[in-house]
């Protein structure tokens, strides 16, 4: 992976994790992790992952137009993108993930990360849609309130063109030709043309309002089942907050996710979620103990699964890198 990468992700969470350390008394997080309960954690991470299930139904929704693949074919993938996202920086788990399924499957990486980044968009709506739910019951959290509008526009912005690109392909194959012959050399010209080619093929099941709805809804099932670990983890702590602050919760650190970080999303997880917490009341030292823990819940399971399917497919970064200087496909 780049280096520059690498250590803008270690900055921005450097940034982040400043304002969630400050004040916070040690000795009294270790007090609440010592006596947390981590059994309520097990029921949390099976819940977990029937959402992973969940988005690999999604996905296979998606794909349907390109290629009918197994749930049992594309559930290690969709881990190993866990993974690649956990552990690489810059989400290059969606790139990993889009590899593997062209190497096993012979799915063009273009298409498939077209569903990816569409993938993207709805679990940002998602999100939003959560935050949007919960936060006039926050009213000190409104500092978040520009940060989201703007991450509101931006996605709505994407699904709007992903949309006019899906229902209107003849439109923006005009467009593309008029910049190409203007901006792409000629010499790679005919791989540029069957990229875009298979990005539009990708993004052809947004002309069904029947599939854009099916797809909604998944969306809104796979971050249900995610929050509900929220809900088993906060078990495991003395103390209790309604269910719709779990949402949030979990809506607020998922936005802050998209930023750059370093791998696993340290800081950019654990600022917003304590935070949040300590809005409804929740002791700062309790939260982050609370916080620190779903956050190891979160990835480590996920990380280890995805580490144990990457083994598996004898697979490392070097491949994809090899693929990318071999084809020039991303």
């Amino acid at each position: 992976m780049k280096r520059w990468q690498f250590w803008l992700g270690v900055a921005v969470s450097l940034i982040f994790l400043y304002p969630s350390l400050r004040g916070l008394h040690l000795k009294e997080v270790w007090f609440y992790l010592r006596h947390a309960r981590y059994g309520w954690i097990i029921p949390g991470v099976l819940v977990y992952f029937v959402g992973v299930g969940l988005r690999t139904w999604r996905w296979h929704y998606m794909l349907r137009p390109l290629k009918s693949i197994p749930l049992k074919t594309l559930f290690p993938i969709v881990c190993i993108g866990y993974f690649g996202n956990n552990v690489y920086p810059a989400r290059a788990g969606e790139v990993l993930r889009a590899y593997v399924l062209k190497r096993k499957v012979d799915v063009p990486m273009s298409a498939s990360l077209a569903t990816i980044l569409v993938e993207r968009v709805f679990d940002g709506l998602v999100m939003l849609l959560f935050v949007f739910l919960a936060l006039p019951f926050a009213p000190s959290l409104a500092g978040y309130r520009r940060f989201i509008t703007l991450l509101s526009l931006l996605f709505f912005l994407a699904l709007g063109v992903f949309f006019w690109a899906a229902i209107r392909p003849e439109t923006v194959n005009r467009l593309y030709t008029l910049l190409a012959e203007r901006l792409i050399p000629k010499g790679v010209r005919s791989k540029v043309d069957g990229m875009v080619e298979r990005f539009l093929e990708g993004i052809h099941f947004l002309r069904r309002p029947q599939d854009v709805f099916m797809i909604f809804v998944t969306s809104v099932l796979v971050w249900l089942a995610e929050t509900v670990k929220y809900w088993f983890v906060m078990h495991a702590f003395s103390f209790h907050v309604p269910f719709i602050v779990l949402m949030l919760m979990n809506g607020i650190v998922n936005l802050a996710t998209t930023l750059p970080a370093a791998p696993g999303y340290v800081g950019t997880f654990d600022t917003p979620g304590i935070a949040v917490l300590v809005t409804f009341g929740v002791d700062k030292d309790l939260a982050a103990g609370y916080t620190w823990v779903l956050h190891a819940a979160l990835w480590l399971p996920i990380t280890l699964l995805g580490a144990y399917y990457m083994w598996k497919e004898h697979l490392r970064w070097q491949d994809v890198e090899q693929e990318e200087q071999s084809r020039r496909i991303l």
